[in-house]
């Protein structure tokens, strides 16, 4: 199946190993194309919006040195150095890497209401920010290792 386009498909994204926000293309592919590319984990959370349970992800207590990419695109998402324990069980952080690779949208499934995370280059659901988390921005991006991937500072 031919991947999808819109007609605006350049976005702006920030990388870390450059330090530079360039202009990109949008990724957008069919769940057929996704299914090709991704575990079922990872299309059940990054593709269908759902949640991994806690404390079984791989990277809820992962304490290496390095940065964490959309598993989808592999977009540079959060940097480890922002990495705290919050206790619940998914991977938490208290601020993004660059605000351009992210898009934040109202959530209101669960009854209840919530600010999703999602990539910005593919749209993949991440997880969620909350705003009872450490200094200095008093937010926790709570999110789910089956939607990340991890990438050794060393190795960027």
């Amino acid at each position: 199946m031919i991947s999808k386009k819109s007609e605006n498909s350049k976005i702006f994204i920030y990388f870390v190993k450059t330090g530079e926000i360039e202009q990109v293309d949008k990724i957008c592919k069919s769940d057929e194309e996704w299914k090709n590319i991704l575990s079922n984990k990872q299309f059940e959370v990054s593709r269908k919006k759902g949640t991994e349970l806690a404390f079984t992800g791989k990277y809820h207590d992962y304490h290496k040195d390095g940065i964490y990419r959309c598993v989808c695109c592999g977009t540079d998402l959060f940097d480890s150095k922002t990495k705290f324990d919050s206790g619940t069980g998914w991977p938490s952080f208290w601020d993004v890497v660059a605000e351009e690779n992210i898009i934040k949208k109202m959530d209101h499934s669960l009854l209840m209401l919530r600010t999703e995370i999602l990539c910005a280059r593919c749209n993949a659901h991440l997880g969620h920010v909350f705003k009872d988390g450490p200094d200095p921005t008093g937010l926790r991006y709570c999110m789910n290792s089956a939607s990340l991937s991890f990438i050794p500072r060393k190795e960027i």
